[in-house]
């Protein structure tokens, strides 16, 4: 009886020690990304598509720290408002900086960089839902196109709190899919972002 008690206990402890081995350890995730790009100034947002690299580390169920790096594939095309004054030229050669035009131009993503902290809710025993938030940093390349025929290239970066949600289904104890929004409160670009994805935890 004494022994029946021993080996039901070690296998008890060994359930609980991988049971606590699969709810802690590091995870990665990989897609496409998303975003709508607005500068200040434009119009509207700018649809720009990239693709996206996740790691992150799983402390248990419900909490999770991750780092992201995004980069972009092709750039977005934008009408932009804009002060002379800004660009630091004069476009219609009035003598004037203070003149408002209307021009046009691309905009690209170079890298999208940040650090989350995540909180997990299952669904189900496949089905999750979380949220994250941290901050971010954006670089952005534009090119702009005046009435006046010059074409200028800017360069420009940003940083600030991001915000998001998503959901994510088990294929198996480690390959899941995912989806998520984030919204990145950048003081010089209005931004928003999907990224759908496959991730693997070990």
């Amino acid at each position: 009886m004494f022994r029946s008690i021993l080996i039901a206990s070690a296998a008890v402890a060994g359930l609980a020690s991988a049971a606590h081995a699969q709810e802690s350890g590091p995870y990665f995730e990989g897609g496409y990304q998303y975003l709508d790009i607005k500068p200040d100034g434009a119009d509207s947002g700018v649809d720009t598509n990239g693709i996206a690299g996740r790691a992150g580390w799983r402390f248990n169920t419900v909490f999770s720290l991750e780092a992201e790096l995004a980069t972009g594939i092709d750039d977005g095309e934008f009408d932009y408002n804009v002060d002379e004054d800004e660009l630091n030229f004069d476009d219609n050669n009035d003598g004037d900086l203070s003149d408002v035009i209307t021009a046009s131009g691309d905009v690209g993503l170079n890298y999208l960089a940040g650090i989350y902290g995540k909180a997990n809710l299952p669904l189900t025993e496949r089905l999750n839902a979380y949220a994250r938030a941290g901050y971010a940093y954006v670089d952005l390349d534009a090119s702009i196109n005046t009435p006046g025929g010059v074409n200028v290239n800017v360069e420009d970066s940003a940083d600030g709190p991001a915000f998001g949600a998503g959901m994510s289904y088990d294929l198996s104890d480690n390959v899941y899919l995912k989806g998520d929004y984030t919204y990145y409160s950048f003081d010089s670009t209005d931004t928003s972002g999907v990224m759908l994805g496959v991730g693997y935890k070990f």
